[in-house]
């Protein structure tokens, strides 16, 4: 073992126990890999209910979990795990990242939320949270379009996502509003 790599391992802990969960199998393997070779026992699943299963049978001290998979929401996996080892350290991966659905996972336990592509040393850093001191501003701030967005988003998010309560609180048509929801976020 080299130096950096025993390093390492001894900021990860006594439970070296990393479960990823993912449904882009390439993204999964390399990231697996990556994570063994920083000292950690990887479990991997591609659903959420495989994850669910795992977490489960036997809750890992560390997750990383992306939010939509194919057969549901990456969260409830975050939220089973939290109620199952409280001590568990989740990071939440996600293409479509917005605020609403970061505070959801950091309310279900998740300590850190990163969006895609994130590489194996953002991930390896946000579960060992050592990044020094706090993220930088952003050099461009959201824009007007984003901010609207993010607000429906909130909404949406505790409307427990029913569209059609939130189209009321929004003063919105429900179409119009499945149809903000199914697009991508603006930048």
């Amino acid at each position: 073992m080299t130096d950096n790599e025993n390093t390492a391992n001894t900021d990860i802990g006594p439970d070296p126990t990393l479960l990823l969960v993912d449904d882009d199998a390439p993204f999964l393997r390399r990231l697996g890999r990556a994570m063994e070779t920083r000292g950690f026992t990887v479990d991997m699943s591609e659903s959420v209910a495989d994850g669910l299963a795992k977490v489960k049978s036997q809750p890992p001290a560390y997750a990383v979990v992306d939010l939509r998979l194919e057969d549901g929401n990456g969260l409830d996996v975050v939220s089973a795990l939290h109620e199952k080892r409280p001590d568990a350290k989740v990071v939440v991966l996600t293409g479509y990242g917005n605020i609403a659905t970061a505070v959801t996972a950091v309310k279900l336990g998740a300590i850190d939320y990163l969006s895609k592509p994130a590489d194996a040393d953002d991930v390896f850093n946000a579960l060992l949270n050592t990044s020094n001191g706090k993220a930088p501003p952003p050099e461009n701030p959201m824009s007007a379009d984003r901010v609207r967005w993010e607000h429906i988003q909130r909404v949406y998010e505790a409307c427990d996502r029913n569209v059609s309560e939130t189209a009321r609180r929004l003063n919105m048509h429900r179409r119009t509003l499945q149809r903000i929801l199914a697009k991508r976020a603006p930048r």
